[in-house]
């Protein structure tokens, strides 16, 4: 890539001072190559009358301005074209050009005008990035852009003026950028290849008139990573070379092994005959390497080299030189634990808070069910996690990862199972680990499995208002609580306010996939929705989430699900209100105190329930509805557990609402029935029916949220 033949062009000549701003490259001393868009008029999709251009950089001299005019376009109406300008810029040396190959992605660099670096006036712009050999079609390569800007608000593209720009890998023009591709964030370009133009007849014959030569591609491949100065290597890499040396006694065997290695990682190997230094810089570069020429290596090790090999995957791990496994390790983990997804779709996060109890696992894991889609990215973020159990004779510990596919193999079908125990057992020969320590690990995971599930009991979710972002947004947490006690916080990678359709869709979402759980019993799942005092007034229980089709209606999450709200803070503001929530839960089961006429203020109120209904653990709610705010709060400050009312009544008058709620029959069973009932008044929404709101609050504490949060996850993950 020359800048002295970086080409802005201008475009215009159309009335109302409107032009096209574009990039182009001189390929000959009167020739320019762009795209074929920049010289349209997009209102009129004619080519604009008048175009110049400036042909230079400003920071290599002098730039010769010309007027040009088109001089050749694809037949096939490819967004490639050719401009003749009126005067012969005669520059050294001559265009390469080039055809990418292979499957490693290849380094580009460009230079073009795009409207983000605009400011005072277009300046140039060096692009540079990532070319994926294997994206993009025929006709599409896809440019990975380093250095993006951020989009363009109202329509427009941020790379505009990019088009037309030349692309250059290993020195080699290889194509012409076309257009930005917004779904990327202005982070990705798209380029023409020159293979899909470089063989026309018009092109090749304007090329030959001007240059005396036709267009030769020449085959690219991504360049194999080189040693550098041994004064510059760093500590690491001088660590790596003193470790790879023992294994390789024999040259030529480390030429075999090293040609292996390259061609698994999308290289050319012919006459590849790397030093120890280049082979650090290749396993360097790329983070599965080392491990994949270990891979190989360990197929024929014996003696001192294995011993040299083994410490060479434990010292490279100390100095976070590359990932746990090889290429063709990961790829067939990936594979096999795309099947646990699809056939046990909670089995990986459930086996990972069990095999893995004190480790900060990774975000997607945290979840009830792992999504295919998340799968590499857990798995490589538990790569570099060590399992700190004892190990035999100074060998090395068993990873993280293993355990967890010890686990996920004790609780899978017999054939995923025996895929999964032969692949960590070949990952665990490879790295030098002790068969007793993986026995130890698959006899743990056999006893867990053997253990029957504890069933989800309850969903929490901690629900508040948030005051930020305005009304009707809020912020909520989901909690899933065990019989045997036990309870985990689910986490979303969006964790922003939320609609109350987005809240109620969140916990449908949980909910469906706590019934998908291996011993989950078949019943109407019990919801907390935690609130502080202001948010008892919110009708959580009519919130609908989002429906995927037409064929069943939108149904309210208290008419599908048994759902009471709980007010915890109060217990903060009002410390002896826990025990009285005891006492009455101990004592007061069986006994309710209706709130009827005769009660006329919130001072009555207390004192019935300070006297004749100090241990009465249900109030069924009725009063004036400016005090019931007031006569709530004061309720619930008296440690009453269950509290039913009705949000709609103006008073007393409209009590016989909540009598088909039987709200003084059967305690456990009225949370059911008043689900039915809210179910009974989405059906018949026309009617004029109460709308009850239940406080439930649980014997015992609700559960105390306080996360572990270490200063580094790969580090000291077994003690807290």
């Amino acid at each position: 890539m020359d800048p002295h033949r970086l080409a802005q062009i201008r475009s215009g000549g159309g009335g109302e001072g409107r032009l096209t701003v574009g990039s182009g490259y001189l390929i000959a001393p009167r020739l320019v190559l762009t795209a074929r868009h920049v010289l349209v008029d997009q209102a009129t999709e004619k080519f604009w009358p008048k175009i110049t251009v400036r042909v230079g950089h400003d920071r290599y001299g002098e730039t010769t301005r010309a007027t040009a005019e088109l001089l050749w376009e694809h037949p096939d109406g490819l967004d490639v074209a050719l401009l003749s300008v009126d005067r012969e810029i005669d520059l050294p040396g001559a265009v390469r050009w080039g055809r990418p190959t292979g499957i490693r992605p290849l380094k580009y660099e460009g230079l073009g005008f795009p409207w983000a670096s605009k400011a005072e006036g277009r300046e140039p712009e060096h692009l540079r990035g990532d070319l994926s050999v294997l994206s993009g079609g025929k006709d599409r390569y896809v440019l990975d852009q380093g250095p993006a800007p951020v989009p363009r608000t109202g329509g427009g593209n941020a790379w505009g003026g990019a088009s037309g720009a030349a692309i250059f890998c290993c020195g080699y023009l290889v194509g012409v950028v076309t257009e930005e591709d917004a779904a990327y964030g202005a982070r990705r370009l798209l380029a023409l290849p020159v293979s899909s133009f470089a063989e026309d007849g018009g092109f090749v014959s304007h090329l030959e008139k001007h240059t005396g030569g036709r267009p030769g591609l020449s085959a690219i491949g991504a360049s194999l990573p080189k040693a550098g100065l041994a004064s510059e290597r760093t500590f690491a890499e001088r660590e790596l070379e003193k470790l790879l040396t023992p294994l390789f006694p024999d040259p030529d065997v480390r030429t075999g092994h090293a040609r292996a290695l390259v061609h698994e990682l999308g290289y050319d190997a012919n006459g590849y005959e790397p030093a120890i230094a280049d082979l650090v810089a290749l396993v360097m570069e790329h983070r599965r390497a080392l491990a994949s020429l270990g891979e190989v290596v360990a197929r024929t090790a014996e003696g001192t080299v294995r011993g040299a090999l083994t410490h060479l995957f434990s010292r490279a791990r100390a100095l976070e030189c590359g990932s746990l496994l090889s290429v063709n390790e990961y790829e067939d983990l990936l594979c096999l634990l795309r099947r646990v997804c699809d056939e046990y779709p909670t089995l990986l996060p459930q086996a990972a808070r069990e095999a893995l109890p004190y480790v900060v696992l990774p975000e997607p894991l945290t979840r009830l069910r792992l999504d295919e889609d998340r799968l590499a990215n857990a798995i490589e973020c538990l790569e570099d996690l060590p399992d700190g159990e004892s190990v035999p004779d100074h060998t090395p510990p068993v990873p993280a990862l293993l355990r967890l596919v010890e686990y996920v193999a004790a609780s899978a079908g017999d054939e995923l199972a025996d895929g999964l125990r032969a692949w960590s057992g070949t990952v665990a020969d490879r790295l030098g680990v002790h068969p007793g320590a993986l026995s130890e690990r698959r006899a743990d995971a056999a006893r867990w499995a053997k253990r029957p599930a504890s069933p989800v009991s309850r969903v929490v979710m901690e629900l508040e208002h948030d005051d930020a972002v305005g009304d009707d947004r809020y912020r909520c947490r989901i909690l899933l609580v065990r019989d045997d006690g036990s309870y985990r916080v689910l986490k979303e990678a969006e964790s922003g306010s939320k609609t109350p359709q987005e809240v109620a869709s969140s916990l449908s979402e949980a909910i469906f996939a706590v019934r998908q759980e291996p011993g989950q019993r078949d019943h109407v799942p019990w919801v907390t929705v935690v609130v502080d005092p202001e948010g008892l007034h919110l009708a959580v229980d009519e919130w609908v989430p989002t429906v995927p089709n037409d064929i069943l209606p939108a149904w309210p999450i208290g008419a599908e699900y048994r759902v009471s709200l709980s007010c915890p803070e109060l217990s903060d503001l009002i410390p002896e209100r826990q025990g009285d929530q005891e006492r009455r839960w101990k004592i007061g089961r069986g006994t309710t105190l209706v709130i009827s006429q005769t009660c006329e203020s919130r001072d009555q109120l207390v004192d019935l329930l300070k006297t004749e209904h100090r241990d009465t653990a249900r109030v069924v709610l009725h009063s004036p509805a400016d005090e019931r705010k007031r006569w709530l709060l004061a309720t619930l400050a008296l440690g009453v557990p269950v509290v039913l009312w009705d949000r709609d009544p103006v008073g007393h008058n409209d009590a016989g609402g909540l009598e088909s709620l039987a709200p003084s029959s059967d305690l456990e069973g009225l949370t059911e029935r008043v689900r039915c009932f809210r179910s009974r008044s989405a059906a018949c929404s026309t009617d004029r029916r109460p709308r009850p709101s239940l406080v439930w609050e649980p014997e015992g504490r609700h559960p105390r949220i306080e996360s572990l949060q270490l200063t580094d996850p790969r580090r000291g993950t077994q003690t807290s």
